[in-house]
């Protein structure tokens, strides 16, 4: 274990600089500052100073009562909501009603990440190569894991990572758009994803 560094005095660093003056650099076009200046300190803010922030009353040993359920990322919907529309209006309205049919469909139901990051990464171009324009990728909504700990586990990880997969840089040129898909296709543990030409 490598020991801790210590300062060095005003009287150190003064006669560190009058021994540094006599010698002679082996390599002289690699001099390194002698003294490097001590990280600025963070200070504390005045005590006058107001806050806005006052924090609810909390009796030791009580639970915490959140607002609203907390997950570790925002909905896949709310991501997919956001996402700019890459379609036809028209056709895109047909879809998100479920008046579309999806041509084929992939269920990652009961798959680890590995197993369904392989299973997508062969579905997708085998799909487009063969001319389909609609699929279905079932990922199941997930259970609820969070047993009440301090850090919150996530519901649903296929869920949440295979919308990235699709807009990773291997899959998004050949992926137009994603959107939940309709209840009558799964709903929300699944997703429609309309391939490119």
């Amino acid at each position: 274990m490598a020991r801790k560094r210590r300062p060095l005095s005003p009287e150190d660093e003064d006669l560190w600089r009058r021994v540094a003056k006599t010698a002679t650099p082996l390599r002289p076009d690699t001099r390194q500052p002698l003294i490097q200046t001590p990280p600025t300190r963070l200070t504390k803010p005045p005590a006058d100073a107001k806050s806005d922030f006052t924090p609810a009353p909390f009796r030791l040993g009580g639970r915490a009562n959140p607002t609203r359920p907390h997950d570790l990322a925002p909905s896949v919907a709310e991501q997919l909501d956001a996402a700019p529309l890459r379609m036809d209006k028209k056709t895109f309205q047909r879809l998100k009603r479920g008046k579309s049919r999806p041509e084929a469909r992939l269920d990652l139901h009961g798959m680890t990440l590995d197993q369904a990051q392989g299973a997508l990464f062969d579905f997708i171009p085998s799909a487009r190569s063969r001319g389909l324009r609609l699929v279905l990728v079932i990922t199941g909504k997930g259970r609820n894991r969070d047993r009440g700990g301090p850090i919150p586990e996530r519901m649903g990880v296929l869920r949440h990572q295979v919308p990235r997969w699709l807009g990773g840089p291997v899959l998004s040129a050949m992926v137009q758009q994603v959107t939940p898909a309709h209840p009558s296709h799964g709903g929300s543990g699944a997703l429609y994803v309309y391939l490119r030409r």
